[in-house]
């Protein structure tokens, strides 16, 4: 098994401050001609050089990780396009083609796995068992692992069950992982966890994440504030930041997101000067996002910890009051009140 001293992920970020992570996935395989409805992962052998295409265009906007075109590769989720028996194949081809977009770059780059929800309710609330999470997790895991992947990224999770799930999945691939949850209800998960909540998830598993963090949600507001939530906790683990291109906009018959470049490079300034390091996008980045991020990235200074009157200055209005925890001051109060505790 890979240990933090050695995997590529924990070697990158021993060695910079910040770095960039890829963009939109869906979104860009949507500008390639994917249809809604079908699955993304069979575009890994059918169309393999647009996934190529896919993974060299956020190397090329400057990003140091990218993650694999696998999000819904498990067999929970194939099983709706009757590709449940191609979970290994779908996974290693899409690490494959990963690592040869990678080792071509000239310069050290991540290629990271993604692993998806399984789209199923964990007990006690819904009939998927712990055993069986944990199954669909592994196997996506192995087929990864067999393509090349340098770190499982497990992301979008709403269920602290099934983060463990997945967490044990990793351990028993003996590959190093990160996971992301969404915090998309009023600072919560869909499942109720804060962001409180997940660095003590995190710090009590026995094969915890190299860097943990949140994607996707309502916005790159609401996303900015659940960053200072964990930072608040007082946490040592990199933390990743990976928010949505603003806030998405039903047009002309799609959706479109309304965070401009110029946008997304305030977010993730304010991103990183809030904690974070390892930053992206999530849904609506495209690679324009991403060489706007990295330039602000490189070109302005670090800066104090943001408040939130600064970040929604800067990205716009939070989507609730609250950021779940039951206090509107904000991670930086939190964090002021536990160090005088």
């Amino acid at each position: 098994m890979a240990t933090p001293a050695t995997d590529a992920l924990s070697r990158l970020l021993a060695g910079a401050d910040w770095i960039l992570a890829d963009g939109a996935t869906g979104t860009q395989l949507f500008n390639m001609g994917l249809t809604a409805g079908d699955a993304p992962e069979l575009w890994n052998t059918e169309h393999p050089d647009r996934i190529r295409a896919l993974y060299g265009s956020a190397v090329a906007a400057g990003s140091d990780l990218f993650l694999t075109n696998s999000f819904g590769g498990n067999a929970s989720r194939l099983k709706l396009h009757g590709a449940e028996r191609r979970v290994r194949e779908l996974n290693r081809v899409a690490a494959e083609l990963g690592r040869e977009v990678a080792d071509r770059a000239g310069r050290p780059v991540v290629v990271a796995g993604s692993m998806g929800p399984t789209g199923e309710i964990m007990e006690p609330m819904g009939p998927l068992s712990h055993t069986a999470a944990v199954e669909i997790f592994h196997e996506q895991a192995e087929g990864l692992k067999e393509g090349g992947v340098d770190v499982l990224w497990v992301e979008t999770i709403s269920s602290p069950e099934e983060y463990r799930a997945a967490g044990e999945a990793a351990a028993l691939a003996g590959m190093p992982w990160v996971g992301t949850m969404s915090f998309d209800t009023a600072g919560r998960t869909m499942m109720g966890l804060t962001s409180a909540g997940l660095v003590r998830l995190v710090e009590k598993l026995p094969h915890p994440p190299v860097a943990f963090g949140a994607n996707c949600g309502v916005g790159a507001s609401d996303l900015l504030r659940t960053i200072l939530g964990f930072v608040a906790e007082g946490t040592e683990r990199p933390v990743v930041a990976k928010g949505n291109a603003g806030i998405p906009r039903f047009h002309e018959g799609h959706i479109h997101y309304d965070g401009t470049p110029a946008l997304m490079a305030e977010y993730a300034v304010l991103a990183r000067d809030a904690g974070a390091r390892i930053i992206g996008g999530c849904c609506g980045t495209t690679p324009e996002h991403l060489r706007a991020m990295r330039a602000a990235l490189e070109t302005r200074p670090r800066g104090p910890r943001p408040t939130l009157d600064q970040i929604t200055a800067a990205t716009g209005p939070f989507s609730s009051a609250s950021d779940g925890t039951g206090d509107t001051t904000g991670g930086e109060g939190r964090e002021r009140r536990r160090r005088r505790g």
